[in-house]
């Protein structure tokens, strides 16, 4: 049965933040590292990196990642489907500077990582924070605020929600996730915001595959990241099998990587604007969804495994085969398990979310009635 609107969005959102708890514990380590602290790969929730002493071990602490716990991607998910709320139609940048910054300064929520209840300036990263000090501080124009950031994933992360309001238009959510990551990221970074909320709303088209998926996102993206997604997907249509595929698809994405091989100590000439470069993340969660075929356990624990950031490809990954596949693709077990370790309600977004997508259909509707009526007019197309 084809899921629907709703289903495909608790799916999409509920897959993200499952994807996020897998594999926070394990970010920024190699396979190689993973399967040594495991004994084996990751086939579920696992416990912090370090034990006990995640308090204090770094480079980790003072964030209690593991045990289920969501990290930052799912925070900035959660905070932008609140904006979604407040404004009830399509975003842009002036939406982050009047609403999501407000959230991350002033509303305090719980954060698992920190087991308390906080401001989610106080969680998110420098990356993240540079919105508020560009917007708030800064009085920048929203629309050139990302300006000057590092060049990550930060964005791209979080921009799940835009695909899912644009659901089965790709071409909008592309639109609209560059607008949005105006205020956030540059280059690279805003491209692959634009590109993943594509690749969500792309997966919402009835009948879509991880093949569909990925032919939209390559007929959007540009330069660097066009490039990576299609030398990624290369290698991904050779392998059905995730552990044969993770150090070919490392290699397929180098090139375009700026961070390098040490993912701990990258070099002067990471995360630096360029249009030849892309950030890993999304070329990789798009290629795990090839190798696992859109399975959401295959294609998340491959995003799990590969290591490196992987609680961020996970939520990507996550994100896109939820979509595709609806609520009922997410293991069940493992949605309790973050909920009630994570002490979040993950379906109340995807309800509000859903509530929010249904009246901009509406109103799309109306707007793309009003334009064609006028274009009517225009060219005397009833004389």
């Amino acid at each position: 049965m084809t899921p629907t609107l709703d289903e495909r969005i608790t799916g999409s959102l509920l897959g993200a933040a499952v994807g996020d708890a897998l594999g926070g514990p394990v970010e920024g380590y190699t396979p190689e590292q993973i399967t040594e602290r495991h004994g084996g790969r990751v086939t579920g929730v696992v416990g912090p990196w370090n034990g006990d002493s995640w308090r204090t071990a770094r480079p980790i602490a003072p964030y209690h990642k593991g045990d289920g716990h969501v990290t930052d991607d799912t925070l900035m998910t959660h905070a932008l489907i609140r904006v979604y709320e407040k404004v009830r139609d399509h975003l842009d940048a002036y939406a982050v500077a009047d609403h999501l910054v407000p959230e991350l300064m002033g509303t305090p929520v719980w954060i698992p990582e920190l087991e308390a209840e906080a401001l989610p300036l106080q969680r998110v990263f420098l990356a993240e924070k540079w919105i508020v000090a560009r917007l708030h501080y800064g009085h920048a124009d929203p629309r050139e605020a990302g300006t000057g950031n590092i060049v990550n994933c930060g964005a791209a992360m979080y921009m799940a929600p835009v695909g899912l309001v644009n659901a089965a238009d790709p071409h909008g959510a592309y639109a609209e996730a560059l607008d949005v990551a105006g205020a956030h990221q540059s280059s690279y970074g805003r491209e692959a915001a634009g590109v993943l909320a594509a690749a969500v709303a792309a997966a919402c088209v009835p009948g879509a595959t991880p093949r569909t998926v990925v032919d939209t996102a390559l007929s959007l993206a540009k330069d660097g990241t066009r490039a990576a997604i299609e030398a990624v997907a290369e290698v991904a249509d050779r392998h059905h099998d995730v552990e044969s595929a993770l150090a070919p698809l490392r290699r397929a994405v180098a090139p375009y990587d700026s961070v390098g091989p040490d993912y701990r100590n990258p070099g002067l000439g990471a995360r630096r604007p360029s249009r030849l470069h892309s950030i890993e993340e999304l070329p990789i969660a798009l290629g795990m969804l090839l190798v696992g075929e859109g399975d959401y356990r295959r294609t998340v624990l491959g995003a799990v495994n590969y290591g490196r950031d992987c609680d961020s490809i996970a939520t990507m990954a996550g994100a896109i085969a939820g979509a595709l596949h609806g609520e009922a693709a997410v293991p069940a077990d493992w949605a309790k398990r973050v909920a009630d370790a994570s002490r979040l309600d993950l379906r109340a977004p995807a309800t509000a979310l859903a509530a929010v997508a249904h009246e901009v259909f509406a109103r799309d509707t109306a707007r793309r009635r009003a334009v064609d009526s006028a274009r009517t007019a225009l060219t005397g197309a009833t004389r």
